[in-house]
């Protein structure tokens, strides 16, 4: 099985805390639009027949795409590759796009998944992280998408701003669970270098990210999701049973995904490669039928690195029969320490992070790093 990955690489506006590739001109959509059928056409090989089970609109904002627009890519994704008819196919959108008139549009297309940036319902956090919408877009945009039958939602949400209170952000997971959302994605503000956050934060405009509030506030999510029977199955990402999001999954799974449009990344187990992030080289490229990649072939190393990157997010953790024998022991003897601080729990060969551990992560993934 296999998936594909389409980024939609234009914007209303900026918002201060994203380093995603993308442009708020939306002059030459279409025109990228038909540089990224192309590359699909260019690309038809590249995942060697396999079953597409998932197919997701990232970005950017997909929502700004029209129904013509999406269903162009559509025809050509079915005219090339084999399409599983339970396949997951998620489009990423803005509250504010998520109108009557765009939700009846969204439902003449193959999406049956949306994923929706509400970040905050607070007014202060959305005026901070410059985001197009307001509050009452955030919820607004739930109930419309229930009401056209798109019950197969996933929300994001944003903690550890400084405008984010411990109260507003126990709102902001009480709204979501009220709304009965079946999958959330919650992510800790990032100063990410170039960005205009990473400005204001240098010049003194706003405050840094306080490690201890944003722990803490992920602390709570974790307990609050959890009462409320959602598993945590990834460090970001918690779902009620069954609702796991296919496509993610499978990154994390290291399955094979095709992407298309400037700056996707593609990966098919022995390399990985990632296209020119600028439109208009991206265009040319297309225009004079050729691909504006760079590409890395994976060693042994760099390949078990990245399980176990991958994996320790997970609940399906390491076992190290995923691990080539040459591994297998230095995994363990890394580990060990983690497990005996009750931040690895390990049974029979297999290693999941416990929820204290989670909070570290990124640093027990290093530590088990292969580096030579």
């Amino acid at each position: 099985m296999a998936g594909i990955y389409l980024h939609i690489p234009f914007c209303k506006q900026a918002c201060h805390y994203c380093d995603f590739h993308f442009s708020t001109s939306l002059r030459y959509r279409s025109e990228v639009v038909e540089a990224m059928v192309q590359e699909l056409e260019l690309q038809k090989g590249y995942l060697q027949g396999a079953p597409l089970e998932s197919i997701y609109f990232g970005g950017g904002t997909p929502s700004l795409l029209g129904q013509e627009e999406l269903n162009r890519l559509f025809d050509k994704i079915h005219e090339l590759h084999p399409v599983k008819p339970d396949a997951e196919i998620t489009l990423e959108a803005n509250p504010d796009d998520l109108t009557v008139e765009k939700l009846t549009q969204l439902q003449q297309t193959p999406v049956n998944r949306l994923s929706i940036g509400i970040q905050s319902f607070s007014e202060a956090d959305l005026k901070y992280m410059n985001r197009a919408h307001d509050a009452s877009e955030a919820s607004a945009c739930i109930e419309l998408a229930q009401a056209a039958g798109f019950n197969n939602l996933t929300i994001d949400l944003i903690y550890g701003s400084p405008t984010t209170s411990h109260a507003q952000w126990a709102e902001n997971i009480q709204q979501v669970l009220d709304y009965d959302i079946p999958h959330i994605s919650c992510y800790c503000l990032t100063v990410e270098p170039k960005t205009a956050l990473a400005h204001f934060v240098a010049t003194g405009q706003s405050k840094p990210v306080d490690d201890v509030q944003a722990a803490q506030q992920f602390q709570y999510l974790m307990a609050q999701l959890s009462k409320a029977g959602y598993e945590h199955y990834e460090i970001s990402n918690f779902a009620k049973p069954g609702k796991y999001a296919v496509h993610n999954s499978n990154y994390w799974l290291g399955k094979h995904y095709l992407g298309i449009g400037p700056s996707a990344h593609s990966y098919n187990g022995q390399s990985r490669q990632w296209n020119i992030a600028n439109n208009s080289k991206y265009r040319k490229a297309l225009a004079a039928n050729e691909l504006a990649f760079e590409i890395e072939f994976l060693d042994a190393e760099q390949r078990y690195n990245e399980l176990v990157m991958t994996r320790l997010r997970t609940t399906w953790g390491v076992h190290l029969s995923d691990l080539d024998a040459k591994y297998q022991e230095y995994f363990a003897q890394q580990m060990a320490p983690f497990v005996e601080a009750g931040q690895v729990l390990h049974q029979a060969g297999h290693y999941v992070l416990s929820p204290a551990g989670r909070l570290l992560a990124d640093r027990i993934a290093m530590e088990a790093f292969w580096s030579t």
